[in-house]
């Protein structure tokens, strides 16, 4: 075969339905449910849903999700994107203040301080509601079926559950009851694993989803989980102080008015129009217009096209040109970015921003931090970074994390984790087109809630602790998410849904697939199998917030001849695995045919496509 067209796979192509996910078994839920009968919407919720049974250390019931969609119209077109915030905020206990009082800095990145509204079943079943066509039994008895019954442990789970045991043995026991084996053993990779007490959260929240409609008794079991029996256990289990990455212990903010007044919504996406597409992200209360700001940047940089280049081999030249750009994006996600009113998302999109910004990427690497002052305002970057770039900021090794910074969680013996995600993406023969990224909720950050049988998130970790800050920690707020899914429309038409696990890392991985699949013109498979790279030369959005000025991390794969360039250039590059970085996945349809394209990501050895 020829090396220049072997992919590690094949790219999927068919007209009735494509899902693509970071696990088989979820991959297989979703396409199941279209195979029912349901639409993209009703796939994307099963998969999400078995995705909190099948990836526990990576998202669950208690974490969070963004998604951003587009409706199909059967035809040729399709309605413009939307984003469904499924991020819980900040409870109205946890005050800047209130932190402080504990003597505390930094939010903890482990146990129950962090926790905000846990929002990923509210965005899944409002998304069912909305959208979809099944009554709810018919997408979660996937997720039922898996926790009661049991599916083999991936080998990840096993190692996360391991790294953190001796923390559940002497701290968390409500998880060492729901992780460990009866002789306090970490269950064996690939074992039959069964969670009995979820199984029986998710049956009680079908008991309760009673009404005279579809869309009623979806209402009816949302309730049962934001002001009944769920928000109840959720507020009894905050009560109690448990041992957090402080080194202390510390009962949470999180109560039951908290999740009774929430709810997720729905709002437009932040847009970049670039060579022909439209890419959609969610706001700056994510970092999603961080992707945005990269390519406008590099607009001016990259040529027209790089179509016919080997897949194996991009260019020193650019990774070089990403890598910079996507530091002077985080610069800007540090100083301006967060839930807050006074974002200046169109002056940090704007040509003339972006003119400004390109002038700043030179032949040699940069080690600073360099935020913008879109508008003509100064950019302000929390004291914590400030600080850190003054002296000599904490390395990523240092924190107990991998330098490579491949996509799976890397935990410490606390369980501190720079915290890892899911991804799925789903199309219909409809053209309905799903992007949603889940998190939190990790089993390895915070306590087994007993009578749920899941753990909450930790996602205020995420937050600053200093007043002023477009994300500063305050009641009601949405601290400022890794998670990003993608849409991108093709000459106005919904076309290609696509994402990726990661944390900081996401947006420079799908920055990897957009030029290999935009820009190289590669299919969806062979743009995810393409050797990807990212920086952390930026704070870290994870607890303890470390960074590495000048780094670069890139799979093996790139090339010695680059490796050499990108050094003479003053990065410091890490050489990672040749497999290690990203775990994509994205789906597309052409508008003129119909056909339904879908890839996913080797790496990691969990993600598959499927469709027919």
């Amino acid at each position: 075969m020829d090396d220049a067209s072997f992919t590690t796979r094949p790219e999927l192509a068919g007209t009735f339905g494509m899902v693509a996910s970071t696990h088989w078994l979820a991959t297989a839920a979703g396409m199941a449910t279209l195979e029912a009968g349901g639409n993209a919407f009703d796939a994307a919720v099963a998969t999400g849903l078995t995705l909190q049974v099948v990836e526990p250390h990576l998202n669950g019931p208690g974490g969070e999700v963004p998604v951003v969609f587009a409706r199909g119209d059967g035809r040729h077109g399709g309605a413009a994107p939307v984003v469904l915030c499924g991020q819980g905020v900040a409870p109205a206990g946890a005050t800047i203040e209130a932190f402080r009082d504990l003597g505390l800095d930094l939010v903890p990145g482990t146990g129950l301080l962090a926790a905000t509204v846990p929002g990923a079943v509210g965005a899944w079943l409002t998304l069912l509601r909305d959208h979809g066509t099944l009554p709810l039994d018919a997408v979660l008895r996937f997720a039922i079926d898996y926790a009661e019954n049991g599916h083999p442990l991936v080998p990840r789970v096993s190692a996360t559950v391991a790294a953190v045991s001796e923390q559940f043995r002497l701290h968390w026991p409500t998880s060492a009851a729901t992780w460990l084996t009866p002789d306090g053993a970490p269950p064996a990779a690939g074992s039959r694993f069964r969670n009995p007490v979820l199984a029986g959260t998710y049956r009680r929240l079908l008991d309760a989803a009673v009404g005279p409609s579809r869309e009623a008794r979806i209402d009816a079991a949302l309730d049962a989980w934001y002001r009944g029996f769920v928000a109840e256990a959720i507020d009894r289990f905050c009560r109690g102080p448990v041992l957090d990455d402080s080194g202390r212990r510390h009962a949470g903010f999180l109560t039951a008015h908290d999740l009774a007044g929430w709810a997720p919504t729905y709002e437009p996406p932040v847009t970049l129009d670039w060579r022909g597409w439209t890419l959609a992200k969610a706001g700056p209360w994510s970092q999603g217009p961080a992707l945005l700001q990269a390519l406008a940047t590099l607009a001016g940089v990259l040529p027209e096209s790089r179509s016919g280049r080997s897949a194996s081999a991009p260019d020193a030249e650019l990774v070089h040109a990403s890598v910079e750009a996507v530091k002077l994006a985080m610069a800007d996600r540090e100083a301006w970015y967060g839930d807050a009113a006074d974002v200046p998302v169109d002056e940090l999109l704007s040509p003339a921003y972006a003119v400004e910004r390109r002038a700043l990427i030179g032949d040699r690497a940069s080690t600073d931090l360099r935020p913008g002052s879109p508008g003509g305002r100064p950019p302000r970057l929390p004291a914590h970074v400030t600080l850190s770039a003054a002296g000599t900021p904490p390395s990523l090794a240092a924190a107990g994390a991998a330098a490579a910074g491949i996509g799976e969680p890397t935990v410490d013996a606390r369980g501190t984790t720079r915290g890892d995600t899911c991804h799925v993406d789903v199309v219909d023969r409809w053209g309905n087109l799903v992007s949603a990224t889940p998190s939190g909720g990790w089993l390895q950050s915070s306590p087994v809630v007993p009578e749920l049988g899941f753990s909450l998130g930790t996602r205020a970790q995420m937050f600053w602790l200093e007043e002023g800050l477009p994300n500063s920690l305050a009641p009601g707020k949405r601290p400022r998410t890794t998670l990003t899914p993608s849409l991108a429309a093709r000459d106005g038409v919904p076309t290609l849904a696509f994402g990726t696990p990661g944390g900081d890392q996401q947006e420079q991985w799908q920055l990897c697939f957009w030029l290999a699949h935009v820009l190289d013109g590669l299919d969806l498979q062979a743009a995810i199998d393409a050797p990807a790279w990212h920086t952390t030369g930026f704070p870290s959005s994870f607890y303890p917030r470390a960074m590495t000025p000048g780094e670069v991390v890139v799979e093996s794969r790139i090339g010695d001849d680059v490796v050499a360039e990108l050094r003479r250039r003053g990065h410091t590059v890490t050489v990672s695995g040749p497999w290690s970085l990203g775990r994509l996945s994205a789906v597309s349809r052409d508008p003129g045919t119909g056909v339904l394209r879908a890839a996913a990501n080797p790496r990691g050895m969990q993600g598959y496509a499927a469709g027919r």
